[in-house]
C-alpha cells in the first residue's frame, strides 16, 4: 500500500505569492507524489485567491459541517482546485465569516486581524474533520506555517484515538515569517471552550508567534527548519526537544525529505 502524507499549509503557490512557505508547500508535495507517495493538500481559502482564474469549486459531499468556535456555530465549506502540471488537487477550507476578506492575515493598512486566533482554530479543525469525512488515513501530517500550528495539539488531544489518525505522525515546519503582536488574550478562553485544560494551555497566554511555534513543537513528532534564518530562541528551544529535525533545504526536496519521511514511516 502506498504511504500517505497530508500537507496542511498556510500558503501554497500559485494561489498566493511565492516565499519559503508557499514554494515548499507547492513543490515538496509534487516531489513526494512523483516518488510514489500519495498526497493531499489543504490551505485556507483566503479572499484574495481568484476562484475563477484557479477554477475553484465547492466539494458538496465534504461541505455542510458546522464547527463551534468561540461558542458560535460556523459552517465549513470545502473547495478544491487542481495544479495541472503537478497532477495534484488542493483542498481549501472556507467560511464566509473568516475568509471572505480580500487579504490574508492583516488588512491593507497592515493591521493584524483581531480574529486570527479563531481563523486558525477553524482552519486546523476544518482540515481534520474534512480528512475524517474523506476516510483517508495519513501516515504523516506535515504542517506548514503558524496558522497550522494548532493542528498538532488538536490531533494529540482530541483525534489521537480516531481510526483515521491513530497511526499518524506529525511534522511541523516553522519559517522565518513571524507575525507581530499576538492572537489576543481571549485565545486561551476560546480553547477552553473546546475542552482543553488549564495545564494544557500553559505557554499560550499571549498567543504570540514564539508561543505558537513552541506549542507546535511540543506536540509534534518531528520538525523541519523551513527557512535558512530562524529565530535563535526557537532554535534553542528546538535543540532541547531532541525531536528528529530536518535542516533547511532549498530545492532538493526529494533527496532531503524522502529519507526523513522514511524514518517516520518505519516508527
Amino acid at each position: 500500500m502506498k504511504k500517505r502524507i497530508l500537507y496542511v499549509s498556510q500558503e501554497i503557490s500559485p494561489y498566493l505569492p511565492e516565499n519559503d512557505l508557499s514554494k515548499t508547500s507547492r513543490f515538496l508535495p509534487q516531489a513526494m507524489n512523483e516518488s510514489g507517495i500519495e498526497v493531499r493538500l489543504f490551505m485556507p481559502r483566503f479572499g484574495c485567491i481568484n476562484e475563477r482564474r484557479h477554477q475553484l469549486h465547492e466539494v458538496i459531499r465534504l461541505s455542510g459541517i458546522n464547527l463551534i468556535v468561540n461558542d458560535i456555530d460556523q459552517p465549513l465549506i470545502i473547495k478544491v482546485a487542481s495544479i495541472p502540471q503537478a497532477r495534484m488537487q488542493v483542498y481549501f477550507i472556507d467560511n464566509e465569516e473568516y475568509f471572505k476578506r480580500k487579504y490574508t492575515t492583516q488588512d491593507k493598512k497592515g493591521t493584524f486581524y483581531k480574529d486570527n486566533d479563531e481563523r486558525a482554530l477553524f482552519f486546523c479543525r476544518g482540515v481534520l474533520e474534512s480528512v475524517k469525512k474523506l476516510g483517508w488515513s495519513p501516515d504523516i501530517i506535515h504542517c506548514n506555517g503558524w496558522m497550522a500550528s494548532f493542528l498538532p495539539m488538536y490531533l494529540k488531544k482530541f483525534y489521537h484515538d480516531d481510526p483515521i489518525f491513530e497511526k499518524s505522525k506529525v511534522v511541523y515546519s516553522f519559517y522565518n515569517q513571524p507575525f507581530s503582536g499576538n492572537l489576543g488574550k481571549g485565545l486561551v478562553d476560546k480553547m477552553k471552550l473546546d475542552g482543553y485544560l488549564d495545564k494544557e494551555l500553559k505557554g499560550l497566554e499571549n498567543g504570540n508567534f514564539k508561543e505558537l511555534s513552541k506549542t507546535a513543537i511540543n506536540f509534534s513528532d518531528a520538525i523541519v527548519k523551513g527557512s535558512s534564518d530562524l529565530d535563535s530562541e526557537l532554535l534553542n528551544f528546538l535543540s532541547n526537544s531532541e525531536l528528529p529535525t530536518l535542516e533547511y533545504s532549498d530545492d532538493n526536496y526529494r533527496e532531503q525529505y524522502k529519507p526523513f519521511y522514511e524514518k517516520l514511516f518505519s516508527q
